[in-house]
């Protein structure tokens, strides 16, 4: 299938005990009979992702990286644990078949779930789609976030050692500032300036909803041949949050590859002030204010984030060799993100 996410052999620094976890995959359930097979998904800079085939039956174990790792981060049980609770509501996600935090398996956690049929398409153009299908694509993107965000935490069993309620972005930009400084590995005196901005500048409204932390395209499933996501994955940064920080990050590539407003109204891409329209008519909500901090936080914070990975590249523990380009990635997101406050300050 076209835009089948890629299956490889599993790299060399991220093999594990292919044994083991087969004789633990037979004690927990008889679903799990028949012989392992394991290959890797390419791609993937946080968590290692693995094909496994048990018995001629396809499903998908993640587990933390290998070696030492930031505090906090690389958190599989979270993944593991929004995603079973999720599966009731109308939020598509793959279905959990269990979770294991015994690292004599395979090393560290890991939990395995259900292979969802689909395509993977990081590309926010989405080359080989027409006008229609690019429009009810990104419809249906926003429509899941905001089901997300409409989502009763409490209900769904979140409320309690999951996340929070308050205070969302200045606990963030702690830790993610405190992730920054754990990885630098050079001065960037724009990500200085971004960690004394930031929390002088947080607005003062406040809500608290389920935020997935990573929602973009490139997280979703695609159904195999319709305009529409069947499974959002990548969890490991969700937590009890405010929604417009989840969706400024999906809005990110409005300030990078669609940036050209005429090319988008010809693609079938909405505009950006279409998305954030439809997404305030989808969940009520009558305006929002101060979108420029939500921008700035999140290319703050996917910078942060970006450091870790290619600190993690030199240190051999990334998820991909990729990793090891994205020293200047993160440079680009801090000066993008300075470079928005001062335009800011200035009108």
């Amino acid at each position: 299938m076209k835009d089948a996410p890629e299956i490889t052999p599993v790299r060399s620094a991220h093999r594990i005990d292919e044994s083991a976890l087969e004789a633990y995959l037979h004690s927990q359930s008889a679903e799990f009979s028949g012989s392992l097979k394991v290959q890797q998904f390419e791609g993937g800079q946080s968590n290692p992702t693995y094909h496994l085939t048990v018995g001629g039956r396809p499903y998908v174990l993640r587990k933390k990286p290998p070696g030492e790792i930031l505090p906090s981060a690389h958190q599989v049980n979270r993944e593991y644990r929004v995603m079973a609770a999720l599966a009731e509501t109308d939020v598509s996600v793959p279905k959990m078949h269990l979770f294991c935090d015994d690292p004599s398996i395979i090393g560290t956690d890991f939990f395995v779930m259900e292979m969802v049929e689909g395509r993977v398409i990081p590309d926010v153009t989405l080359p080989n789609f027409n006008p229609k299908e690019r429009a009810a694509l990104y419809d249906h993107l926003i429509e899941m976030l905001a089901r997300l965000h409409q989502v009763d935490y409490q209900s769904v069993g979140l409320g309690e050692g999951f996340g929070r309620p308050g205070n969302y972005f200045e606990r963030q930009i702690s830790r993610w500032s405190k992730q920054y400084l754990a990885s630098k590995t050079e001065e960037l005196e724009t990500m200085e300036h971004l960690m004394e901005w930031l929390p002088a500048n947080i607005p003062q409204s406040d809500e608290t909803v389920i935020v997935h932390g990573d929602y973009r395209l490139g997280n979703t499933i695609i159904h195999p041949t319709e305009p529409k996501i069947v499974a959002v994955l990548d969890w490991e940064l969700s937590t009890l949050g405010h929604p417009l920080g989840d969706l400024a990050y999906c809005c990110m590539h409005y300030y990078d590859e669609l940036e050209n407003e005429k090319e988008l109204t010809e693609s079938g891409i909405p505009t950006e002030n279409e998305f954030l329209a439809r997404y305030c008519e989808l969940t009520g909500r009558e305006t929002i204010e101060n979108w420029t901090f939500y921008i700035v936080y999140n290319f703050f914070r996917s910078a942060a984030i970006i450091q870790g990975v290619y600190k993690r590249g030199l240190d051999g523990n990334a998820s991909s060799e990729i990793a090891l380009t994205f020293r200047e990635n993160c440079r680009k997101r801090a000066d993008k993100a300075w470079q928005m406050v001062e335009k800011n300050r200035s009108q």
